[in-house]
């Protein structure tokens, strides 16, 4: 069996997994323009600067439902133990059209449709690495 792959964090990336590791969901914010971005980009996706020297802020991690998918085979090796499993794909409160994509670890057998609400909870995948998923509700 393989390992679950986890995320390899680069200078940019780097602030979002340590937060995470916090159970925190910090995302990148334009100094700029104030807007968030997901992922952070060498150019805000909002003011177009090419500086948008990106600092992290946590947010509430809660969100509604925009879209999902079931996964029912795994195109990494280290997740074939986990299908069948859900994707969701949810606008956080924080800004309109901010979207994340992550694991709905309420599972695919929940009752769940277009614009329910969820909330950011984390998955431990490894020694101090956690990844940002969601479960349905929204209150911790």
């Amino acid at each position: 069996m393989s390992a679950r792959p986890v995320p390899v964090p680069d200078a940019t990336s780097a602030p979002y997994w340590e937060a995470a590791a916090r159970h925190v969901l910090a995302l990148a914010r334009c100094c700029r323009c104030g807007a968030f971005a997901v992922p952070p980009d060498q150019t805000c996706p909002h003011c177009h600067t090419t500086d948008p020297d990106f600092t992290y802020q946590p947010v509430s991690g809660r969100g509604t439902v925009r879209s999902w998918t079931v996964v029912r085979q795994s195109p990494l090796p280290g997740l074939s133990q986990a299908v069948p499993f859900v994707l969701v794909d949810v606008e956080l409160d924080e800004q309109a059209g901010l979207r994340m994509i992550g694991r709905l670890l309420d599972g695919p057998d929940a009752a769940w449709r277009a614009g329910d609400r969820v909330r950011v909870a984390f998955e431990d995948v490894g020694a101090g690495v956690c990844v940002p998923a969601f479960v349905l509700g929204d209150v911790s």
